[in-house]
């Protein structure tokens, strides 16, 4: 069985039907690479996926584990589906940093909490550790020297690799990425795109939703088309850019060049 397996993923806002019935698999250490339209369903199949959004149908199940049979409404408590989301860790299109609070806190804010649990003994040398990974991650990401910063001191390329190191600080199994450079300048998407190539070098398990698709032509194992809340073509990245079949990716693709 694939790492990740996800079957019959259906989800709908009131009369709208978003997500028709979406089947995916992901291998450890793979990259799978999510393109299409607005309004196509990605990111609402990238918030189902994180438990951001609870389908309507379908089962999620990760390493052999159900996280998520949508027919069984006992896993549906907020203690199940808050333990759920830390097997993932999403960045989102705007960054969402915390304004209030430095660069290192916002990547220590969420280990901390958890820490609490912990007996005094080990809490001590456990706030220690996370305080070295948060700096160990800046550094990962080209930020050392920004720990002590706010938000506002940040470029938009350096506020969205402080996202993604605070999504690592969690060490999710699974790092998703929501348009992670739809709203920064042109100039600014190259350092992000870089610190995501790095992640695929590390053998990275990721879900990358993006309009960049050159960026998606190197970095994916794998590629889903989606297009009207359903995957209309999948493959390799060579067979979805160099051999499209559907009409519908011709299309897109089409376009994308056209921008």
């Amino acid at each position: 069985m694939a790492y990740l397996n996800v079957r019959n993923i259906q989800k709908n806002f009131g009369a709208t039907r978003v997500l028709k019935g979406i089947d995916l698999e992901l291998e450890r250490g793979e990259v799978l690479v999510i393109i299409g339209s607005s309004g196509s369903g990605k990111t609402t199949l990238l918030r189902a996926l994180n438990f951001l959004e609870l389908p309507d149908d379908g089962t999620i199940t990760l390493d052999g584990e159900v996280l998520l049979d949508a027919s069984d409404k006992t896993m549906r408590s907020d203690e199940e589906i808050r333990k759920n989301r830390l097997h993932f860790g999403l960045v989102f299109q705007q960054f969402n940093l915390f304004p209030q609070y430095s660069v290192l806190d916002n990547l220590t804010l969420s280990p901390r909490l958890m820490a609490k649990s912990l007996p005094k003994a080990e809490r001590k040398a456990k706030i220690q550790a996370i305080e070295e990974n948060a700096k160990a991650l800046l550094e990962r990401v080209g930020l050392s020297e920004k720990a002590g910063s706010y938000p506002c001191e940040l470029s938009g390329g350096q506020q969205q690799r402080v996202a993604i190191a605070r999504a690592l600080a969690l060490s999710p199994d699974i790092l998703c990425f929501d348009e992670p450079t739809s709203a920064l300048d042109p100039e600014l998407t190259g350092e992000v795109l870089k610190v995501i190539r790095s992640l695929k070098d590390d053998r990275r398990t990721m879900i990358v939703v993006t309009h960049e698709m050159e960026f998606a032509r190197g970095v994916a194992d794998r590629v889903i088309f989606m297009s009207d809340g359903v995957i209309a073509e999948q493959g390799s990245a060579e067979e979805i850019f160099e051999h499209p079949k559907s009409p519908a990716l011709q299309h897109f693709l089409r376009l994308s060049k056209e921008k």
